[in-house]
């Protein structure tokens, strides 16, 4: 791809869309499949950047994966909660997720292992989580500054002290899921690991035996994320007792089974699709895959629309968004989204053409992704005419007087979604131009391709292989 890509406005449309596999999802079943016990089979996996990070680092490990992208399809034989590998240099580039989770899970090998990524994941912090694995003697050491990437890991299994790992108001919830997914194989204290395997894995809390109890400060950032990880785990069959409010979490010391799982359409990625529905007048674009029974949080983007004034509609396995009426626009608003942060630069980019301003609440964690959103927002919504303020970790973004959206070319700091929200602008406005379009590879490689298929009469469905 180009280093720059004008995006084309485009007319009405009604137009049904199927984004390719969650990389969420995608990158959680990956590990789940490597450390259950038995053969997994994973379709609609999205191949993506951060997803072939994961594979990559799962190979590294000694896992036994057979790929076959033509049919999007992974199949992996587990180790039963082992790494096959003892030794493994880890460059996850800026794969967050990959980061996180893998720096848990190499704690259960036997062996040495580095963990680095691209000068940005060097600022990317991972304290929080080094330090709660500490508690289950784990052996991290920084190999840079203190609570950041590169880490060394001296692995020996992780195993119960007399401390419960505890995670402050953490600024991102792939530490707690990173914690919760290796949770079903921490041995007990002083041998409670076996007398917790005689009763079966099923009450090894109560048995002295193994597993995980976890602590949490409240409210949790990003709950819904959390929520999908204790869902997906329970589809690889092991069972966690969350309070309703997260703030404890129970474990008990049981194994991960192989399944067969279908992974849903990425649900982030399906709200650039919705916003394109809501915005262009008279169009209506429908999601095939997401609806109501989605286990994504991000889904209730909808349902941000739907407060906007856009038409909104939902079923097990839909969702519809039209635009308002003729005449009739979409209005900002005021809305916390510290439960769904990955849908802010969506709601960014609607509300420069809302009737008045948009107020998005409780994003803090904005500034510690792919790059610093906070910032890259309010310097890009400003060139498009916006009026942007940030007061702590609250946005207010008013649109352009008299709806004058600004020709200009968006800067992405190598941030796929940077790049996907601000196309959605040009859809609408003329001469929008997106630098470093190739940054969606990190999770939709063909997004653009999808994008202007909107605009094509006689499609009965866009998705990544259409």
């Amino acid at each position: 791809m180009n280093d720059s890509l004008t995006i084309q406005p485009i007319g009405t449309f009604q137009q049904t869309v199927r984004p390719p596999g969650s990389k969420s999802l995608t990158n959680r079943a990956l590990l789940l499949a490597a450390l259950a016990n038995g053969r997994s089979r994973l379709s609609n996996v999205l191949f993506s950047d951060d997803t072939r990070v994961m594979l990559d680092a799962l190979g590294q490990l000694g896992f036994e994966i057979d790929v076959d992208e033509t049919h999007t399809t992974v199949t992996i034989m587990g180790s039963g909660g082992t790494i096959p590998a003892q030794q493994a240099d880890l460059f996850l580039g800026n794969a967050g997720t990959a980061t996180r989770f893998l720096t848990a899970a190499v704690c259960l090998g036997q062996g040495q292992y580095r963990i680095d990524g691209i000068a940005r994941m060097r600022e990317r912090p991972i304290g929080q989580l080094v330090d709660a694995l500490a508690t289950l003697n784990a052996t991290i050491t920084y190999e840079g500054q203190t609570g950041y990437p590169p880490l060394c890991i001296e692995a020996h299994g992780l195993s119960k002290t007399q401390s419960i790992p505890r995670l402050p108001n953490t600024m991102s919830s792939q530490y707690i899921s990173a914690m919760l997914q290796v949770g079903p194989y921490v041995r007990g204290v002083e041998g409670g690991g076996e007398r917790g395997e005689k009763h079966g894995g099923k009450r090894g809390g109560e048995c002295g035996g193994g597993g995980l109890k976890l602590q949490l400060d409240t409210p949790v950032i990003s709950a819904p994320y959390v929520r999908m990880t204790l869902a997906l785990m329970q589809q690889f069959g092991v069972k966690a007792n969350a309070a309703d409010d997260l703030s404890t979490i129970q474990i008990d010391q049981q194994t991960y089974t192989g399944v067969d799982l279908l992974i849903e359409p990425d649900a982030s990625n399906a709200t650039y699709f919705l916003a394109a529905g809501a915005l262009v007048p008279g169009s209506c674009c429908t999601i095939a895959g997401l609806g109501t029974h989605s286990i994504q949080g991000d889904v209730g983007f909808a349902h941000v629309l739907a407060q906007m004034g856009a038409s909104v509609t939902m079923t097990d396995e839909s969702i519809t968004v039209a635009a308002p009426a003729p005449g009739e626009k979409l209005r900002g608003i005021d809305v916390d989204l510290n439960m769904m942060p990955d849908t802010a630069q969506t709601l960014a980019a609607v509300a420069l053409f809302a009737d008045g301003p948009t107020i998005i609440r409780n994003v803090g964690n904005l500034r510690v992704k792919e790059t610093d959103r906070m910032a890259a927002l309010q310097n890009e919504l400003t060139k498009l005419g916006a009026s942007v303020t940030v007061v702590g970790d609250d946005m207010t973004i008013n649109p352009p007087k008299n709806g004058a959206i600004q020709p200009t070319a968006i800067d992405t700091y190598d941030d796929h979604r940077m790049a996907m929200s601000f196309a959605i602008v040009g859809l609408l406005a003329p001469g929008v131009t997106i630098n470093d379009p190739s940054c969606v590879n990190k999770t939709y490689p063909g997004y653009f391709d999808d994008l202007a298929k909107l605009n094509e009469s006689g499609r009965s469905e866009i998705g990544s292989n259409s």
